[in-house]
């Protein structure tokens, strides 16, 4: 059977569909290869969009030896092998990494010298914006490019040239199908019509349907859709719309994030959106993280159903959140207060509050500053009242 993912790779930046902003003739990517100018570049996007199809065609327009690896089973020794192949070389090697983002430090420290000196030409690949999990070494001495997802334009032309090179047949409804479920993923729409094709060469809607009963869903951890979805829920929970705060959990649990990430998330939520305001939130959402970690789905969806809407409904404050970002920016930015002398350890003259029944004035800065700034608004307001009552 023909291996449909192989049969329509492109072999030419003019054969690539959906990705002309890096293809067409006047894109700075293009131009760079062609004038043998690319520099070591990260590639990532959604699964299908062609990265891999992408390296290979700049490996072929630069006419690079092209070596290709995975992340997760690369071996240090596998790269320091081809380094000293092509150590005195004319032509250097183009080694492609796929899910860059999951390089181990190890591997990355060995990558760094012969970046530095292009002896090798790095391209990697990720669903994920791999600049998050590189040393700020490599990202310095790099590229980043991003692939969108393939639109349906792109996709049927696709279909038609699978159509047209194995002798295949579909009507409009079924081919609408074929294109819609891929969910932007050319490789996951191929392969599709590749198992259908084994099965007949008049592809049917039913044919379809019997090996694909529901669209691919854009998982959560493909390039972009993850943050999307993540800062959907956090401004839904932020903004108190318990609904939408619902749907985007939802949509991040069908999408295959994992119930410790959305818990994590609601714990920082828990002290930067909530915060004193009520306080129990942060016990709640890190009650939450452990509970999860230890039941996992499908019922933690239930518990981290229940921590959003308690989240939700909670009253809001970002005091603490603020409080500490000022502190910061002075303490980045301003001269260093010395500590005074009466709050030093084994200091004379300070002043044991609890003898005074709780609460005595005295000096803990030089000079006096202000960081936190207590909202009227839930518990928050009982402490700002407190505070002010025993300050007189």
């Amino acid at each position: 059977m023909s291996d449909f993912t192989q049969l329509l790779r492109p072999n030419s930046f003019d054969e690539m569909v959906g990705q002309e902003h890096l293809s067409a003739s006047n894109a700075p990517l293009r131009i760079l290869c062609e004038k043998n100018a690319l520099g070591h570049s990260f590639l990532y996007g959604p699964a299908g969009c062609g990265k891999t199809s992408l390296a290979r065609i700049i490996a072929k327009e630069m006419a690079l030896p092209f070596y290709e690896f995975n992340a997760t089973s690369l071996k240090v020794e596998q790269l320091r092998k081809i380094f000293e192949q092509y150590k005195n070389a004319l032509q250097k090697p183009l080694i492609f990494i796929d899910e860059v983002h999951r390089l181990a430090k190890n591997q990355q420290e060995v990558l760094l010298p012969v970046m530095e000196n292009n002896t090798v030409l790095v391209i990697g690949a990720s669903t994920e914006n791999p600049f998050f999990s590189l040393t700020s070494a490599i990202r310095s001495r790099s590229m980043l490019f991003e692939l969108k997802a393939i639109d349906t334009t792109a996709l049927h032309t696709l279909v038609n040239k699978a159509k047209k090179k194995e002798n295949l047949t579909l009507d409009t409804q079924t081919q609408e199908y074929l294109v819609l479920t891929g969910g932007g993923d050319a490789r996951a729409m191929l392969k599709l019509l590749e198992f259908a094709s084994n099965i007949s060469s008049h592809i049917t809607l039913e044919i379809l349907k019997s090996l694909r009963p529901q669209a691919l869903q854009a998982g959560s951890s493909e390039a972009g859709v993850h943050y999307e979805l993540i800062s959907a829920l956090i401004k839904s929970i932020r903004g108190s719309d318990e609904n939408a705060a619902i749907y985007y959990l939802a949509r991040l649990i069908e999408g295959g994030e994992s119930a410790d990430f959305i818990a994590r998330r609601l714990v920082v939520l828990a002290s930067e959106d909530v915060g004193n305001a009520n306080p129990q939130a942060l016990t709640l959402t890190t009650s939450t993280l452990t509970s999860v970690s230890k039941i996992g789905f499908p019922e933690a969806r239930i518990i981290l159903a229940q921590a959003v809407i308690y989240l939700c409904a909670s009253p809001k404050s970002n005091a603490a959140y603020e409080a500490i970002n000022k502190a910061l920016s002075y303490v980045k930015n301003d001269t260093l207060l010395n500590v005074p002398n009466h709050i030093k350890p084994n200091a004379e003259g300070y002043l044991y509050p609890h003898d005074f029944g709780g609460y005595v004035k005295q000096a803990y800065l030089t000079q006096e500053l202000h960081f936190v700034s207590l909202k009227k608004i839930g518990f928050e307001m009982k402490m700002k009242e407190w505070l002010e009552k025993i300050k007189g």
